[in-house]
């Protein structure tokens, strides 16, 4: 990164492309070295049914808090019967009456027009019998009051019926939304050949399950190939980029070659779909029978886990450019090929995760955390990973965080072309 430095100013986008490349804590220096885990590897699991991940706030996060249907459906005749005996206990006097329009307002904030017109009768009937029992019933002040109640009653009603119009229109735009996502990430296997696979995504946006994180696996005459990305920025801007590049690689996956293919048309089409300043960092890997192949466009390095307990980032040699950015005549990234045998597992995440921070702006210890948390079993899911992400930031995440984890099985079943382990130019 530092190398870079000179050669870098006075070009805005590259800066912030490296900027996005690190943590703050961990700019300027190497990534953590190779350590040893005292227990066994990671291990995967299955994905969810439909889409993968979970929900903005994550697991266990719900979002804010609601009152349940049954205290709303009875909130309006709790708050009539709560003015009626008041009024019994203090008289008329103090003039508590006109509260019982609380019993159609909060009907129409919830029900419809009709449960606000049933709200509103009751308050009627009840502020007549209070009227009746102290002889006021012809007088001026209950005149008022019964006005009063007719008046926010009708009014009630048409905001229920303009609400619920509104809902209806919203749940429509949430069922197309829900489709999309369902389309843009769709539900990886739990197998692939001889990989298990296990995914987490969690979105920085509520009522969002997808946002500017990508993740694809495909199995190819080629071998698995697997896309694990980024796309600067968040919300529906990062989906529609998100969008453009998944395509250009389901596509790609099957009719390119070398994987070196699959990166090159997935810069021609960032290229010609991002504006000026915009990027997606990008890890693209093809298990074979020999090993992974790894081409990493500045995006965080995966973490390997050998079943011996060993740990290592596979980091590329040289650092490479983002998707979008090779305009400015860089060389395309370094082929980093490493073994990967049974009983291994990588796990491919996105910046979301080793950005996240506590309270004390302390950064996410993902190696740590994945062995203490994952527990010793073929198929556990990534949920207690995720969980104990969300626990340690104590609130809802700034940046969408994906995570996407592979265990090796055996190699009968993993086709493609190999090649020799170390490091080759993409071309």
């Amino acid at each position: 990164m530092v190398r870079y430095g000179r050669r870098l100013t006075g070009r805005p986008r590259v800066m912030a492309w490296l900027a996005a490349l690190r943590p703050q804590a961990q700019r300027g220096r190497p990534w953590p070295e190779t350590a040893k885990p005292p227990t066994e590897a990671l291990v995967t699991a299955d994905p969810p049914a439909a889409i993968p991940g979970t929900a903005a706030t994550g697991p266990g996060g719900g979002g804010p808090w609601m009152p349940s249907h049954a205290v709303l459906r009875y909130a309006p005749y709790a708050a009539i019967a709560l003015v009626a005996v008041i009024d019994l206990m203090a008289g008329p006097r103090l003039g508590l009456r006109p509260l019982l329009t609380l019993g159609p307002t909060f009907a129409c904030a919830y029900g419809s027009a009709r449960r606000t017109a049933a709200a509103g009768g009751v308050a009627l009937a009840v502020c007549l019998l209070l009227a009746l029992r102290d002889n006021r019933l012809t007088t001026g002040p209950t005149a008022v009051v019964v006005t009063t109640i007719a008046a926010v009653t009708a009014a009630g009603m048409l905001v229920a019926r303009v609400r619920m119009r509104r809902e209806q229109e919203l749940s429509n735009v949430r069922k197309i939304a829900e489709t999309v996502q369902r389309v843009l990430l769709r539900p990886i296997p739990r197998r692939v050949r001889d990989l298990s696979v296990a995914v987490s995504y969690t979105s920085a946006f509520a009522e969002a399950r997808i946002g500017g994180d990508l993740l694809e696996v495909f199995s190819t005459p080629y071998g698995v190939r697997v896309l694990v990305g980024d796309v600067q920025g968040k919300g529906l801007e990062a989906v529609e980029t998100a969008a453009w590049v998944l395509g250009a690689f389901r596509e790609a996956v099957f009719d390119e070659p070398r994987l070196a293919g699959v990166s090159a048309r997935l810069e021609a089409t960032v290229s010609r779909q991002l504006a000026e300043e915009e990027f997606v960092t990008a890890v693209l890997a093809e298990v074979t029978t020999t090993g992974i192949l790894l081409l990493n466009h500045g995006h965080p390095p995966p973490l390997l886990l050998r079943a011996d307990g060993e740990v290592e980032w596979l980091e590329a040699q040289e650092e490479a450019l983002a998707l979008g950015l090779a305009d400015l005549g860089w060389a395309p990234p370094l082929a980093h090929r490493v073994p990967f045998r049974p009983g291994d597992d990588i796990l491919f995440y996105t910046d979301g995760v080793i950005e996240a921070r506590n309270a004390r702006g302390e950064f996410y210890p993902l190696v740590e955390r994945a062995r203490a948390l994952i527990p010793d079993d073929p198929y556990p899911t990534l949920d207690a990973l995720t969980e104990d992400l969300i626990a340690y930031v104590g609130g809802p995440l700034l940046d969408d965080a994906a995570m996407l984890l592979l265990r090796r099985h055996g190699h009968g079943n993993a086709h493609g072309h190999g090649h020799g382990h170390g490091h080759s130019r993409a071309d």
